[in-house]
């Protein structure tokens, strides 16, 4: 999707609507800055007040999407672009999101050794020897709690028996004994329970 020209949609449907930038804001009791972002395509409307936009704008979610009225003949083409793109644009978030887990969790591994280390072998006060060991952990377990939060909601988990992928919860993904990214994991759909891979897209 192109942003800049969706930017200057809203702004061109904004002004026939006889509308400023502080009175669409308010009806969508957000800041005039946040639609400034959007008109400069800086932004997009997040897709909570996407609908609430579109009515009053007097244009669908399509033609949002599209920066551009959409004649009817053209409708589902556009439409099935738009939701493609969508679909491709969620796969690229979670990519950045899984390279972010992996970098999260080898950030806090060394940190946690780094800490360990000094604290074992370099001479210092009891209590600085303490507190050191002490950051180590609390910096080591937040940031297990964080990657294995990020691997749970970027992309889906595929059951291996019945091809069904699913996002499952916080707590089975931290209690599964996993290989990696595979998790032993009891499937929603065919109720049984063995290794399944993460996978990016939903189909």
């Amino acid at each position: 999707m192109d942003q800049i020209k969706i930017g200057k949609f809203i702004a061109e449907c904004r002004k026939k609507s006889n509308l400023t930038q502080m009175q669409l804001a308010e009806k969508l009791n957000i800041t005039d800055r946040a639609v400034s972002k959007w008109e400069t395509g800086k932004a997009m409307p997040d897709s909570s007040i996407m609908l609430e936009l579109c009515d009053i704008l007097k244009i669908s979610v399509n033609d949002l999407l599209c920066g551009k009225v959409v004649t009817v003949d053209n409708y589902n083409k556009e439409l099935e672009n738009n939701l493609i793109e969508m679909i491709k644009q969620r796969e690229e978030a979670d990519k950045r999101l899984l390279s972010l887990e992996i970098f999260v969790g080898y950030t806090v591994s060394v940190i946690f050794f780094v800490l360990i280390f000094v604290a074992s072998f370099v001479q210092m006060a009891v209590w600085l020897r303490i507190s050191l060991i002490l950051l180590g952990f609390v910096l080591f377990f937040t940031g297990c709690f964080y990657a294995v939060r990020i691997e749970q909601v970027a992309g889906y988990y595929e059951c291996k028996e019945c091809g069904h992928r699913y996002v499952p919860t916080y707590k089975a993904v931290n209690l599964a004994p996993h290989m990696g990214r595979t998790r032993y994991m009891r499937c929603p759909q065919c109720n049984k329970k063995l290794w399944q891979k993460k996978v990016l897209s939903k189909e």
